[in-house]
């Protein structure tokens, strides 16, 4: 954010403007804050995960598979806070009417099968949604469905190197390495969101926005956040085709 230049706190026209704008010292703290505690959650599991990788490239697959081990539990504890906040954006944009920029999610932007797939069909809802509000719940369920999914994945593939027989299973080492890309991914765009989010919140909803995001993050699991359940409350159905 070095590259910021000192702009009004109001809604810009694009997710750029927004990023590159001037929050207000008490959203800037809430900002902060947020990224503060998903970044040290996702460097603990990154530098893990290397830890391993280096291990496993350098031919020592036995060694590489036992520091594999602690990766399942870091990345639970670096997903759970990443949903909570995307929950907690989600449920006062819903309940307040918040409305930030949105951009679609890129395809090129993941490497794995699943985010790929996600990322396309929210871009392509994105064409079909009427309001800018749809577009940023769509969003949001993208990318938290995303986030339990490739945590999923992530850890299955974890913990059957961890747990198996010690040889190199080179599938499994490319869906953890994948996995761990692709979250990567989400949290960038979480960032992105929040910070737009943030752009647009009335600084009188601030401190009941700051206080939902820490009642999401302290619970033990937060709710999760799907695409049918979403669709079907805030869709707005378009008329395609005639119909």
């Amino acid at each position: 954010m070095r590259d910021r230049v000192c702009a009004p706190s109001a809604r810009g026209t694009t997710v750029k403007d927004d990023w590159r704008a001037w929050l207000p010292e008490a959203k800037e703290q809430v900002f902060r804050s947020c990224v503060r505690q998903l970044e040290i959650s996702y460097n603990m599991l990154s530098v893990s995960l290397d830890e391993a990788l280096s291990l496993r490239q350098g031919g020592r697959v036995v060694k590489a598979s036992q520091a594999v081990c602690v990766t399942p539990d870091l990345c639970h504890r670096f997903a759970h806070p990443l949903v909570a906040l995307l929950w907690a954006l989600s449920e006062h944009a819903k309940h307040h009417g918040t409305v930030p920029n949105t951009a679609p999610l890129d395809p090129a932007n993941f490497q794995g099968v699943r985010g790929q797939r996600v990322a396309f069909f929210h871009s392509l809802y994105c064409r079909v949604l009427l309001s800018e509000r749809s577009q940023f719940l769509h969003k949001i369920s993208s990318l938290g469905e995303m986030v339990d999914d490739l945590s999923r994945d992530f850890c299955a593939a974890a913990s059957d190197i961890a747990n198996g027989a010690p040889r190199d299973s080179v599938a499994e080492w490319q869906a953890v390495d994948a996995a761990h890309y692709d979250l990567n991914t989400c949290l960038r765009e979480t960032i992105v969101l929040l910070k737009s989010f943030l752009m647009a919140l009335p600084q009188d909803e601030l401190a009941t926005f700051q206080a939902t995001v820490h009642t999401q993050m302290g619970v033990s699991k937060p709710k999760k956040l799907t695409l049918s359940q979403r669709l079907l409350r805030h869709r707005r159905v378009v008329p395609i085709g005639g119909e």
